[in-house]
């Protein structure tokens, strides 16, 4: 899906936005530390907003109805749609919001975000409203407030993104230019993780043992700067070394499990140059990268024989 798409009729509007990864960062990102993401464009979803006279109505897999009646974690996209529709100076009336997302919730693969972007997007083009960068990230945040307490932003900037994202918080945003081909695999462990849960006990451990955890999330943020130098120079041994020490600071922080760990190890030992997982783990996804594009076939067969509840390989190159 493309995320700039948008079509309109008289009475349809329709906003997409596609899914992001992050690379490598997790958890030191929201203490400051930088953050590497990738847009995942194989995932997306899609917004339609129709006239239909009366309440607001949300139509989704997750509920179907008036938005006042909505379940507390459809909280944060109801807020979202309510000061959208304020930011219009517009009435909360006279629509139905159909949501169609092949992005699995709760696997760190940026859904809420996305949700919350496309709904954002369709109902600007639904009362033919240009919206600026600003606006898309500063609304849809809002829903991301509920889903992760307090959010790095950095998954609403690269869903809107079409580069990868280099972030780091009150920072101007720098985009990435990778050089060569890096051949990765998703795989999905079929566990939903608590990407708030997780942000909050890595937030309790930097209180109770502040200089232990602020040096395993220093070290994140070197092995962040050496990877930004791997994808820019086309050193893909050099990332995968970096994925691997990542992954050992995040399990010391007690994010990985014993589900993703297994995930992990496997793709190491079936010639990933390193794999770690991606999002607020424990649950969720796991990211490996192969060594070419052929390789890159065999390890997502073998992931998928191995368990992984859902695999989708894809390359990243310069656009």
């Amino acid at each position: 899906m493309s995320a700039e798409k948008a079509t309109t009729s008289e009475q349809t509007a329709i906003g997409i936005a596609h899914s992001k990864l992050i690379l490598i960062g997790e958890h030191a990102v929201v203490h400051g530390q930088p953050a590497i993401a990738i847009p995942f464009p194989l995932v997306g979803v899609e917004s339609i907003v129709d006239y239909v006279p009366g309440s607001v109505q949300l139509n989704s897999s997750f509920y179907t109805g008036p938005i006042e009646s909505a379940p507390e974690m459809l909280e944060g996209l109801v807020t979202c749609i309510k000061e959208t529709l304020k930011h219009l100076h517009l009435p909360c009336q006279d629509f139905m919001i159909r949501i169609k997302s092949s992005i699995p919730p709760g696997k760190g693969l940026g859904s809420s975000a996305s949700v919350a972007i496309a709904v954002v997007k369709s109902l600007f083009h639904f009362f033919g409203e240009r919206y600026s960068e600003e606006d898309l990230l500063n609304l849809s945040n809002i829903s991301e407030t509920y889903a992760h307490g307090v959010p790095s932003g950095i998954d609403t900037l690269t869903i809107t993104s079409g580069s990868p994202v280099w972030y780091e918080k009150d920072e101007p945003i720098n985009f990435i230019d990778p050089k060569g081909d890096f051949h990765f695999i998703v795989a999905d462990s079929g566990r939903v993780g608590d990407t708030r849960s997780a942000v909050e006990s890595v937030a309790s451990l930097l209180r109770s043992a502040p200089k232990r955890i602020q040096n395993k999330l220093d070290r994140i943020g070197e092995i962040t700067h050496r990877a930004r130098n791997a994808l820019e120079t086309a050193s893909k041994h050099l990332l995968g070394q970096m994925l691997n020490e990542a992954q050992r600071e995040l399990e010391a922080l007690g994010v990985s499990d014993a589900g993703l760990n297994r995930l992990i190890y496997f793709a190491r030992q079936e010639g990933a140059l390193g794999a770690k997982l991606t999002g607020g783990g424990n649950g969720g996804c796991i990211i490996a990268l192969a060594r070419n594009e052929v390789h890159s076939r065999q390890l997502a067969e073998k992931l998928k024989k191995f368990g992984a509840h859902a695999v989708w390989p894809f390359v990243l190159r310069n656009n």
